[in-house]
C-alpha cells in the first residue's frame, strides 16, 4: 500500500485563514487603478494526477530513511516495555503548529502502541491559529497571551514557551479531552494568585500559585473517558498557566510544541529552570526538532551562529531528558522561484552535528522527492502556494512517511 493511500486513512484536516481590517478612512482620495497580476492558470485534473504520480515515483526512490538511528535507542526500547506511558515531544516552527502532520503520526502511533491521551495541551486559546485535533479549549476575554513572535515575553515561559496570564477574578480557562490524569502547569511567583479547577461540574479543588518564582504544577485523577475541566481564577493577583497534561495510565501521546515563526534559538530565550522542569515532568521517550525553515529565510544567520545555537540547544535538551532520544529534523524544500537562502546550509548543519552529537537526523528534503521539488507538490494539491507550508493532504503524507521509516528503524533494531 502506497504511503498516500496510508495517509487517506489519518484524520482529516481543518483550515485556518488569515483576517485582515480595514484600516479607518480618513480623507478622498482618488482611485488609481492597479494592475493586477494574472492568477496562475489552473490546474487540470490530469496535470495534478501526474505531479502526484512523480511525487510518489521520486519518494519511492528514496533509498535513506532515518539517518544515524542508533540513537534512537531509548525510545525504541520504551516501545518494546510500554507498560508506563510513552510520550513523544515534538518542538518545531508553524509546520509544527498546525497539528496536521503531528496528529498523522499520533492517530498511527496510537492505533499501533494504545492511546496515551492527548498529553500536553497549551492552556486555553492562545493565539487564533492554535488547534489540537485531539482536544479542543477555549478561555475568556482577560487572559494576555505572551511567548510567541506576535506576543514577546519574558524568559520565564514553560513547555511550549507560550503562556496566558491574568490579574484578575472570574477569568476562566475550559477544556474538553480525553484521559485520567489530570495536571496543570503554571508559574509559581511571590503573591501568585489562586485558581480553582472544576473537572465535569464536580466540586472545586483551589490551587495557590504563590511562592518563589519557579515552576508550579498540580495533578487531579479522573475516571476513564472524555471530560469538561474549567478553570476560574479567585483573586485580583496574577496568574501564569502553561498549559494542560491529560494522559492515561498506558499508551503513547505525541505533543505538539509548534510556534509560529519560530526558530531553534526559541528554547534558548526561556528560563531553563522552569522549562527543563516541565520537560522532565513529562518524562519524553523521544524528542523531536522540527526547526529551520524560519533560519533559511533569515537576513541575521550565520553559518556559524547557527552551529553554536543548535549545539547548545541539543545539550539543553539533554540536561532536561538524559534519557530521552532526539531526532532532529531538517526543513522541507521550500521557496517558490529559488530555494530559500540559506536551506541547503542549514540542512548541512544538522546533518553534520547529528553525527558529531549523536541524534538521528531525518532530512524532509530528500524525503519529498529532492531540491526544487516543492513546485510539484504545489502543482499535485499537497503543498499550499507559498512554497513553504503544505496543504492537510500533505502533511499527512509527510507524517506517515516519517513514522513508517521510524518503525522501520525500529524493526531493524530488533
Amino acid at each position: 500500500m502506497t504511503a498516500f493511500r496510508i495517509a487517506s486513512l489519518v484524520a482529516l484536516t481543518v483550515c485556518t485563514c488569515t483576517i485582515f481590517t480595514a484600516a479607518p478612512q480618513t480623507t478622498q482620495k482618488k482611485k488609481t487603478s492597479k494592475k493586477k497580476k494574472p492568477a496562475p492558470p489552473p490546474v487540470s485534473p490530469a496535470q495534478r494526477l501526474a505531479a502526484r504520480n512523480e511525487i510518489e515515483r521520486r519518494m519511492a526512490a528514496v533509498t535513506t530513511g532515518i539517518e544515524n538511528p542508533a540513537p534512537l535507542a531509548n525510545y525504541f526500547r520504551a516501545l518494546d516495555n510500554a507498560a508506563a506511558p510513552i510520550h513523544i515531544l515534538q518542538f518545531g516552527d508553524s509546520q509544527t503548529a498546525s497539528d496536521d502532520w503531528v496528529n498523522a503520526i499520533r492517530t498511527l502511533a496510537q492505533v499501533k502502541y494504545g492511546d496515551g491521551g492527548p498529553g500536553f495541551i497549551q492552556a486555553g486559546r492562545p493565539y487564533k491559529g492554535y488547534r489540537r485535533f485531539d482536544a479542543s479549549g477555549s478561555n475568556s476575554l482577560g487572559w494576555k497571551t505572551d511567548g510567541n513572535t506576535s506576543h514577546p515575553a519574558d524568559p520565564d515561559q514553560g513547555l511550549s514557551h507560550v503562556s496566558i496570564s491574568t490579574q484578575s477574578p472570574g477569568q476562566t480557562v475550559q477544556l474538553k479531552a480525553t484521559g485520567e490524569n489530570l495536571g496543570i502547569f503554571f508559574l509559581r511567583q511571590p503573591a501568585g494568585g489562586q485558581f480553582e479547577i472544576i473537572a465535569d461540574g464536580g466540586q472545586p479543588v483551589v490551587v495557590s500559585t504563590n511562592g518563589d518564582l519557579g515552576p508550579g504544577d498540580f495533578s487531579l485523577p479522573l475516571p476513564p473517558g472524555p471530560h469538561d475541566i474549567e478553570l476560574r481564577t479567585l483573586h485580583f493577583a496574577p496568574v501564569r498557566l502553561f498549559g494542560w497534561t491529560l494522559d492515561n495510565p498506558k499508551g503513547i501521546t505525541v505533543e505538539t510544541l509548534g510556534v509560529n515563526g519560530a526558530q531553534t534559538t526559541i528554547l534558548l530565550n526561556a528560563n531553563e529552570q522552569i522549562w527543563a522542569s516541565e520537560v522532565a515532568a513529562r518524562a519524553p521517550a523521544l524528542i523531536i526538532l522540527a526547526y529551520g525553515t524560519n533560519e533559511a529565510i533569515s537576513h541575521l544567520w550565520t553559518a556559524e551562529q547557527y552551529r553554536a545555537d543548535l549545539t547548545e540547544v541539543i545539550a539543553r535538551v539533554r540536561r532536561a531528558a538524559p534519557n530521552a532520544s532526539i531526532l532532529l529534523i531538517g526543513p522541507p524544500d521550500c521557496g517558490k522561484l529559488a530555494a530559500l537562502p540559506h536551506l541547503t546550509e542549514v540542512i548541512d548543519i544538522q546533518r553534520d552535528l547529528a553525527n558529531t552529537l549523536n541524534v538521528a537526523f531525518w532530512d524532509w528534503r530528500t524525503q519529498m522527492g529532492g531540491p526544487r521539488v516543492v513546485t510539484l507538490w504545489v502543482r499535485a494539491g499537497l503543498s499550499q502556494p507559498d512554497c513553504i507550508h503544505f496543504t492537510g493532504e500533505g502533511y499527512r503524507l509527510l507524517g506517515t512517511t516519517l513514522f513508517n521509516q521510524l518503525e522501520k528503524a525500529h524493526q531493524q533494531t530488533q
